[in-house]
């Protein structure tokens, strides 16, 4: 359960990434399905060679940020659709993963990361991913409600809001979306460099379904916990991933194959999805017979 709880907290990052995209921007983003194995491959290449795991996971995150960068040229310049402009970075970035690691995978065995050092490791088993968890969710958590607080991020949300009104109202809406799929891809990285020190290793094929375990993390925050404010949202994704990394330890408690993670994954989001269609649904009914009389 702990070792759920602090994987929930880690993997919170990805689904904060995607939530600044996909909610706020309306924005669908396949680049992070590239991005996170981006930031796993730069964190533990460089961690490999000699860098400090501090340094290596700066490394990551503007990694990230140039991937999202380019998604972000090719949809605001190139005018390319949104989804085949993320499509387009994530296939190139595998190329580029392969280039960085010179193989498949890579092994942090032996090797400083931020959760081998002297606090960490003072720590009982698997509370140390849940300190770093805590940690990093509470700043960038601080630093999104900040942002969002400011006349900039109100002009970034009024780009997803109405792109058109935005524009009328003087904003840079194409510089807005770049602004945003380079934030929101540095925290993807930053989650991919996280994950890997965890581990011990970085994968090539370590990105596939990323997507899928981001969009659990926000529909279970926002089917769990209804209607909240903006902020109050940003922690909803947090616990939302807690909660989807419950969902999974149980299931596979149940004697599912952890081979079957991906393909509990759509089932858990599909089923979240069609939550508030259900309920919706029940709601109708009850009232519909509510209204029928006895003798009816």
């Amino acid at each position: 359960m702990v070792s759920a709880i602090g994987q929930g907290l880690l993997w919170a990052l990805l689904g904060l990434g995607l939530y600044l995209t996909f909610r706020i921007l309306d924005f669908c983003d396949m680049t992070v399905e590239g991005t996170f194995p981006l930031g796993a491959a730069t964190a533990v290449t460089a961690i490999s060679h000699g860098v400090s795991p501090l340094l290596a996971t700066l490394f990551a995150i503007g990694a990230g940020m140039l991937a999202g960068l380019v998604t972000g040229l090719l949809y605001t310049k190139g005018k390319i659709p949104s989804l085949l402009a993320g499509i387009l970075t994530m296939t190139a970035i595998y190329s580029v993963n392969l280039r960085i690691m010179g193989k498949s995978n890579i092994s942090l065995l032996g090797k400083p990361t931020l959760f081998n050092g002297r606090f960490m490791a003072s720590l009982p088993q698997y509370f140390d991913s849940v300190a770093m968890g805590i940690i990093v969710i509470a700043i960038i958590t601080i630093l999104m409600v900040l942002f969002l607080a400011t006349d900039y991020g109100q002009a970034f949300i009024a780009t997803g809001d109405n792109p058109t009104m935005a524009k009328s109202l003087g904003i840079h809406t194409d510089k807005m979306v770049i602004v945003g799929l380079m934030v929101s891809n540095g925290m993807v990285g930053l989650c991919g460099a996280l994950i890997a020190q965890n581990n011990g290793y970085a994968d090539i094929n370590m990105g596939i379904g990323t997507i899928v375990i981001a969009l659990a993390s926000i529909i279970i925050g926002e089917v769990a916990f209804g209607e909240l404010t903006l902020n109050q949202r940003l922690v909803a994704v947090t616990l939302g991933s807690i909660i989807y990394r419950i969902i999974l330890l149980v299931v596979l408690q149940l004697g599912f194959s952890a081979n079957d993670l991906n393909l509990i994954s759509s089932v858990v989001l599909a089923i979240c999805m069609m939550l508030p269609q259900l309920e919706q649904h029940l709601n109708l009914k009850k009232s519909i017979l509510k209204g029928v009389r006895p003798h009816e």
